[in-house]
């Protein structure tokens, strides 16, 4: 739904298509359809929807790291004006440790439970720099520090020595240590408690505001989005179908399927109302026409047999027929 450019942004996705793919290659099933999407430099872009809509496919294609069977089918992906999808699985391991960082929806999984987290993150600086091995230590243990850990001994212990807030705090010092100039936090508060949560997430912008380097934050927690993200992208079914600045989404969101999710928000001011939920099977979508019509409340035959197009107004875009017959901006 946005387009960018290379030497404009940090990253740009242009027409991409994901399929799951059978023995001989060939797609069989499409998981993201078209997608569209431009962040730059300083900004934190959010990629909200429901669970099985696409945004963690989108983040491993952003890697370079989908798994069989999938397969991006169409479009590219740049970072930094370098193409994914062209680099070899060599070239694409040395790409992202110097040019994208990543936070794990498990914290766990940033670290092996085999080595201590000094001797991971010194080995991970002096794989992609010509530093020694003192200087590598020096710089981790700076990182460290300024996520506010007890560097030393955070340096020393193993991963089940440290607390899930403190390895998610050493996780975000291992993908910004080497000055990438993408982080993708995919759901990096998933398996934390509130409070730890929010810590970190402050802590990301902070560090983001400090570096200048771009966040794709993957989330399905919208207060954390609101309160956060310069932007936000809303997806359905592989489909991206509201984007805009965060506080005139929020604001004024305009595609059903975004007002049902803000619906469903628990409110704390009344704790006896009934959650609203989104009618139809999650998941559910048109085959001819706008992926979202068949749990649409207000859909029209239209809908169910004519894609939906974009309609932009002021960067924020909706791909919705029935705002078209309204006549909306």
């Amino acid at each position: 739904m946005e387009q960018g450019s290379a030497s404009t942004s940090v990253l740009v996705i242009e027409n991409v298509d994901i399929d799951v793919t059978n023995v001989k290659g060939q797609a069989i099933k499409k998981v993201v359809h078209d997608l569209n999407l431009d962040l730059r430099a300083g900004e934190m872009l959010a990629l909200v929807g429901e669970s099985g809509s696409g945004k963690s496919v989108t983040s491993s294609s952003i890697l370079g790291m989908l798994s069989k069977p999938l397969r991006m089918t169409g479009g590219r992906i740049l970072v930094n004006g370098a193409s994914i999808g062209s680099m070899s699985e060599k070239e694409l391991r040395s790409f992202r440790g110097r040019h994208i960082g990543y936070l794990f929806q498990n914290y766990q999984g940033s670290f092996t439970p085999f080595l201590t987290i000094g001797k991971q993150m010194v080995e991970i600086i002096r794989r992609h720099t010509s530093t020694t091995a003192k200087k590598a230590k020096e710089t981790a243990m700076g990182w460290l520090e300024r996520v506010r850990l007890p560097a030393e001994r955070a340096f020393r212990s193993f991963p089940f020595q440290l607390s899930g807030g403190q390895l998610q705090r050493a996780s975000l010092a291992a993908a910004l240590m080497l000055k990438p100039s993408l982080i993708i936090a995919d759901e990096p508060t998933t398996a934390l408690d509130v409070v730890t949560g929010e810590h970190i997430l402050d802590l990301l912008r902070e560090l983001k505001e400090e570096t200048g380097c771009a966040v794709l934050f993957i989330s399905h927690d919208l207060s954390h989005v609101f309160k956060r993200a310069d932007r936000m992208a809303v997806m359905y079914a592989g489909h991206v179908i509201e984007t805009g600045s965060t506080d005139c989404v929020s604001r004024a969101p305009q595609h059903p399927y975004t007002q049902l999710l803000m619906q469903a928000r628990p409110r704390l001011t009344n704790l006896s109302e009934r959650l609203t939920t989104i009618p139809g099977e999650p998941g559910a979508v048109s085959r001819a026409g706008c992926c979202f019509a068949p749990r649409c409340p207000y859909r029209t035959d239209r809908c169910l047999t004519v894609p939906s197009m974009n309609i932009i107004h002021h960067e924020h875009a909706v791909a919705c027929h029935e705002r078209l017959a309204r006549g909306e901006p």
